[in-house]
């Protein structure tokens, strides 16, 4: 066996099952999750009804690059949506399952390990796929640490120059999750700088940039920074998107990545030996979804709804504000949070995940310590029973 299969912590959602092993809730309060960032809202019936329509695919093979008609669409989305040249379909864009499985295989990819140890960079606390990444590409996950004395902002300063220096690939994720910050311009620039001097490739992670509040100010994104900043052939830079939660469609398995051409030509090399095309009938409902807004914004109206609801009961209790984006709320613990997430199941039944699950110990300090991650996915009533729910108990603590 592959001996960095070792490296691997348990899962998040797992640490969690560890914790409350043999625990019993009061009688008579149901469960409400908000531990999993699960989209909940219903799955809009036009793209059902495409992911019917296209069953007459099954009878085909897939290709690894997908149909022209998908990549073709999702071009135009970009264009839309970023407010920049539409990207080149045939070169610059390449559907895949899923964020997930793509940013797991991105580091296959990208990783030589015979240049000397490599070093992959993440954020802190992180979305846990990168880490696994890293360390099956045979490289080493180094840590930049998001902490609320600096607003949680991308300090690439804080990483010594004798890292950089081996680092290959840089994950970012933006909006973060968990803490809904949005990189800026200025953390872009910084970062294409470092990239220039260093070579390494940026993968940004980019699968919550349409739940947002303002409909007039919508998370900057990768390639809208790369514009912006004189990068128009994207060098070293690939962006990740997924239909999971712009569209509730977790199920569907379906989203994109995009930018540079010279990059994307060895990541669809490799996926054609790795055999991950998307399914035909998948690719239909994808083409649906892409082409249409309406639903988006239905999507992000619920969200603020829930947030605008919900925020002031629990910052009442709790340290935590409404993010930049996402639909997560990161919320500082007056104990411990494993302690928080474990009384808050025992005596109220409402499930939160620990902030310490998502982060890693680095610089002595685990930056998600004393938070918990609290997912707003449920319905608006849900929500609002479980946040009384956190405000009683934390009145006990």
């Amino acid at each position: 066996m592959n001996p960095n299969l070792d490296l691997l912590q348990p899962y998040p959602f797992e640490k969690l099952r560890q914790l409350f092993q043999g625990l019993r809730p009061p009688p008579g309060l149901g469960e409400i999750r908000l531990s999993i960032g699960e989209p909940q809202h219903p799955t809009p019936a036009f793209i059902q009804e495409a992911l019917a329509a296209g069953l007459t695919g099954l009878a085909n093979y897939p290709t690894t690059s997908g149909s022209d008609a998908l990549r073709q669409a999702i071009a135009g989305w970009l264009a839309r949506r970023y407010g920049i040249p539409q990207p080149d379909w045939a070169d610059q864009v390449l559907p895949v399952n899923g964020s997930r499985e793509a940013l797991f295989a991105f580091a296959q990819c990208v990783v030589d390990p015979s240049r000397g140890e490599a070093l992959v960079l993440s954020p802190n606390p992180f979305y846990q796929i990168y880490e696994g990444a890293a360390l099956l590409a045979g490289a080493r996950p180094v840590f930049l640490n998001h902490l609320p004395e600096n607003g949680f902002r991308s300090d690439f300063a804080a990483i010594p120059a004798d890292l950089w220096q081996r680092i290959q690939l840089v994950y970012v994720c933006s909006p973060a999750n968990p803490t809904g910050k949005v990189l800026g311009l200025d953390e872009w620039q910084r970062l294409f700088e470092l990239s220039d001097e260093h070579g390494f490739v940026i993968a940004s992670d980019e699968c919550y940039s349409e739940i947002y509040f303002d409909e007039a100010a919508p998370p900057l994104g990768a390639l809208q920074a790369a514009q912006a900043l004189g990068r128009p052939d994207y060098r070293r830079i690939v962006m990740f998107s997924s239909l999971s939660k712009r569209s509730n469609v977790p199920g569907l398995r379906s989203g994109f990545v995009a930018g540079d051409a010279a990059i994307l030509k060895q990541f669809w090399l490799y996926r054609t030996y790795q055999g991950c095309a998307m399914s035909p009938p998948v690719q239909q409902a994808s083409l649906a979804a892409w082409g249409d807004e309406a639903h988006v914004r239905e999507n992000r109206r619920l969200y603020r709804e829930k947030f605008d609801a919900l925020t002031p009961i629990l910052a009442s209790c709790l340290e935590t504000a409404r993010p930049e984006a996402g639909f997560y709320l990161w919320a500082r613990t007056p104990v411990a949070d494993t302690e928080f997430a474990l009384g808050l199941r025992r005596e109220y039944n409402v499930t939160v995940l620990p902030g310490s699950y998502l982060a890693r110990e680095s610089g002595g300090i685990n930056p998600g310590a004393h938070f918990v991650r609290i997912a707003l996915v449920a319905s608006i009533e849900e929500c609002l029973e479980a946040a009384h729910r956190i405000e009683a108990y934390c009145r006990k603590l």
